[in-house]
């Protein structure tokens, strides 16, 4: 188990990394000017996944593994620019009418989404692998399990804080969505960030 006085200077720790604007922050923002509140949130929460994935990939050690070998942050690094750009491309087209497509496939495509945009995304692991270990004591008990409370602990606040942003910005969007002409910009706006994401990412080093 993570010890207590750890466990509470952690958290105030990992509060403040999830308020910090960021990709998966930018990325909720948009999926909620897209496709609502429910999206937004659902991507949230793949985004969440993803961090608690990275978290218990650096309690294992492959973190150290990615850092040591470029190649491989780079090919993660690039297939995160193809997919992001992929999804620009598609806010960028007119939003299809309504139709049959039910909102649980749209929560669940967009969970997806932010949990493989996260996962595509290797600063994330070289990241956690730099922040969560200081807040490790070996002497505590088990080093991974530790990881895997310290990684739910950011997966949790990060939820809570884009699922958030991304349910204002969602309302925001529905607002404006009453017209076909709002609801290209809202499209516009939506591809914007995830080019903006993909460029960051592009030149995203290993330092």
């Amino acid at each position: 188990m993570v010890d207590p006085i750890t466990l509470l200077a952690f958290v105030p720790a990992a509060l403040a990394l999830n308020l910090t604007p960021g990709p998966d922050m930018m990325f909720c923002l948009g999926q909620g000017l897209r496709a609502g509140p429910r999206a937004a949130i659902a991507g949230s929460g793949g985004v969440a996944v993803g961090g608690m994935v990275h978290v218990a990939l650096a309690g294992l050690g492959l973190g150290a593994l990615i850092a040591a070998h470029p190649w491989a942050f780079d090919v993660i690094r690039w297939i995160g620019v193809v997919y992001l750009v992929y999804l620009a491309i598609g806010a960028f087209r007119p939003p299809p009418p309504a139709g049959p497509t039910g909102p649980g496939l749209s929560v669940a495509r967009a969970f997806g989404t932010g949990l493989l945009i996260n996962l595509t995304n290797p600063k994330v692991i070289l990241f956690v692998l730099a922040f969560v270990p200081q807040f490790i004591r070996p002497e505590a008990g088990n080093v991974f399990a530790q990881f895997l409370i310290c990684g739910a602990v950011i997966g949790v606040g990060g939820f809570i804080i884009n699922g958030a942003v991304g349910a204002f910005a969602g309302r925001f969007g529905r607002a404006l969505a009453t017209g076909g002409r709002a609801a290209r910009v809202t499209g516009w706006i939506s591809g914007g960030i995830f080019l903006g994401l993909a460029a960051r990412l592009a030149v995203l080093e290993r330092s």
